[in-house]
């Protein structure tokens, strides 16, 4: 089984992308397996999701309004290929876990982003 780890972040209302991630993962044939809160403003979502179904997922993620940081674009594009050149049905239904960390940029204040910076000084 593959296991990737990706990071994204939004400006979106957090309910609203909630929600259309969690029918995103289930239209695409995903399983939530949790979901937690991390902070105030960071949540994780681990999902298994079948390698034939990649495609589909990486769109939905996109269109929900989540932005993906460079290196979690990356990792699904590599899933992307690597659904590509499957030769056999059997290798598409191989099971992908993911976990999706996301980060409401709309819950932080100009307080907490100072106190941020502070600490990298």
């Amino acid at each position: 089984m593959q296991s990737l780890e990706i990071q994204g972040f939004s400006y979106e209302e957090r309910n609203g992308l909630l929600a259309a991630l969690t029918s995103a993962f289930a239209e695409c044939g995903g399983w939530v397996l949790d979901r937690k809160t991390l902070s105030a403003t960071t949540m994780e979502f681990r999902i298994e999701i079948q390698l034939r179904a990649i495609i589909d997922l990486y769109a939905s993620i996109i269109s929900s309004g989540l932005e993906l940081t460079r290196n979690g674009h990356l990792a699904l594009t590599d899933l992307c290929t690597c659904r590509k050149n499957a030769s056999t049905t059997a290798d598409l239904g191989q099971i992908v876990s993911i976990r999706i960390e996301i980060s409401f940029l709309e819950d932080m204040t100009l307080h907490s982003l100072l106190m941020i910076g502070n600490t990298l000084a």
